[in-house]
């Protein structure tokens, strides 16, 4: 089944996205690389667990669903296998839908965080807050000396998100293509209904057809 083909492809991809994902959050609840003293240093995001929820969790239930898809027919329905595959496609297109909010939450989660900065300890100050206003310090880096501590926190922070903004943005697209490939598995079934060589031949048999139609020879009856 070329539905379920692509649906596996995509299932191996999300994986070691997913894996990817989950450290990339869990390396955050150590700015710049050391443990925290206190919870309330690790910057805000960090615990709305962008990663290991939305593209962790989240996508491992999409991932293992696609991984099945190609062997999967759900016992056929009612005695009917293609039946059942067209129902095992239209379950992965729910379980895509759900990958796809998940990376998208991920996705905003990162984006919010890179914009407002780390949480970090300010210029004469004993106060942890965030020191920068509207993603100013991304194009002006003599403004990272506003953090004093953790050292290397702005590098440390901003990669990471980056990292989580990337895999979340590439989940989603990966999910995206699987809502549209459970909807053509669903409608469609298998290759030869949806596929080009399905197309090929349905044309070459209407050709053929249609030939033999006008060479039939034609019989008068006899007067």
């Amino acid at each position: 089944m070329c539905t379920g083909s692509c649906a596996k492809c995509l299932g191996v991809t999300l994986i070691p996205l997913a894996i990817l994902c989950t450290l990339a959050n869990i390396l955050l609840f150590f700015p710049g690389g050391i443990v925290s003293d206190s919870n309330d240093h690790i910057t805000d995001e960090v615990w709305y667990f962008g990663g290991i929820l939305g593209s962790g969790v989240l996508m491992v239930f999409p991932a293992l669903v696609f991984l099945g898809l190609k062997n999967n027919d759900c016992c056929g329905c009612c005695g009917n296998e293609s039946c059942g595959k067209r129902f095992a496609m239209f379950s992965s297109f729910i379980f895509a839908a759900v990958g796809v909010v998940g990376a998208g939450y991920n996705f905003i989660v990162s984006a919010v965080a890179i914009n407002k900065g780390p949480k970090c300890l300010g210029q004469n100050s004993t106060q942890w807050d965030y020191q920068f206003h509207n993603g100013d310090y991304l194009t002006n880096r003599d403004l990272w000396t506003a953090c004093q501590k953790p050292e290397d926190i702005i590098p440390w922070n901003l990669t990471l998100f980056s990292l989580l903004l990337i895999m979340s943005g590439v989940q989603a697209v990966l999910c995206a293509i699987q809502v549209i490939n459970g909807i053509l598995g669903t409608l469609c079934g298998d290759c030869s209904c949806c596929g080009f060589c399905g197309v090929s031949q349905f044309v070459f048999s209407l050709y053929t057809n249609t030939k033999q139609v006008i060479l039939a020879p034609h019989f008068i009856p006899a007067i």
